[in-house]
């Protein structure tokens, strides 16, 4: 059995959204590592997308766009359809987090999380279909992967409520879209990162050692640990696994003990 065969990704076109920094940005190097041909990466930001571009070669290139509107997905369409005529693993990853107290939650923090983190993943790949219908195949499927996160599975201490209830959304949406996608050879699944350092996790990167206590595997995340994770479920290896949930997070939901809090009998 070879080893390339089951992970490599040899002449693989691939999106990342938010690619440009971040777990987008983890993805890509991992997905540049195994061997993708190009890899095109969008943000809002264009110096943020150039400065990735620069940093990471010719293989990776940036398209900035507002994936928040449905012009602004229509735009990167569009841009992406001028270059390729086919288009193997799109990674759903843009997306937005607004915290505020819960007397006081607004309604634009409400649309601006949900609308990037639920409706953009559902509509950019809409309206990539064509390009990933004409990669896929049988033996090859095409691939999604949206990025969810714990936030998604479990609760946490902040009152990020749209953030949350969009992370969970995009759980369930994944197992629905798997359902209608499979049918065209395309596996769709989502990604459960948890503390990464990068400034939507501000915590993880300015103090990882504080967060990685509450951590089972006692640290935070790193490149390869995302890296990994993509490149297993957009390569032959991850052909199989059809609407699941792979949760990288050190263990913080399937392996943190309850709190006993003052009983000692854990009861």
């Amino acid at each position: 059995m070879d080893l390339n065969s089951l992970f490599g990704l040899t002449g693989r076109v691939a999106l990342v959204t938010g690619g440009s920094r971040g777990i987008g940005k983890m993805i890509v190097e991992g997905l540049l590592a195994a061997g993708c041909e190009r890899v095109y990466i969008s943000a809002r930001k264009q110096e943020q997308v150039q400065a990735t571009v620069d940093e990471l070669g010719d293989r990776v290139i940036g398209i900035p766009a507002d994936l928040s509107q449905m012009d602004g997905m229509q735009q990167l369409v569009d841009a992406i359809s001028a270059k390729e005529d086919k288009l193997d693993i799109l990674i759903n990853n843009a997306g937005a987090a607004w915290g505020q107290d819960y007397l006081e939650f607004s309604e634009a923090g409400w649309h601006r999380t949900m609308d990037l983190n639920v409706k953009t993943p559902f509509f950019l790949t809409q309206k990539l279909h064509g390009l990933l219908t004409a990669a896929a195949t049988e033996a090859q499927p095409a691939k999604v992967i949206h990025i969810s996160s714990i936030d998604g599975q479990r609760i946490n201490p902040w009152e990020t409520y749209a953030y949350q209830a969009s992370k969970a959304a995009v759980i369930q949406l994944t197992r629905r879209m798997a359902a209608r996608l499979i049918k065209d050879h395309i596996v769709c699944t989502t990604i459960a990162p948890g503390a990464y350092p990068s400034e939507m996790n501000k915590a993880a990167k300015s103090a990882p050692d504080a967060s990685a206590a509450y951590i089972p595997a006692k640290r935070v995340g790193t490149t390869e640990d995302m890296a990994a994770a993509a490149i297993y479920l957009c390569s032959r290896a991850g052909d199989y696994v059809v609407g699941e949930t792979l949760t990288v997070d050190g263990g913080v939901v399937n392996a943190s003990l309850p709190t006993l809090f003052n009983d000692p009998s854990g009861g």
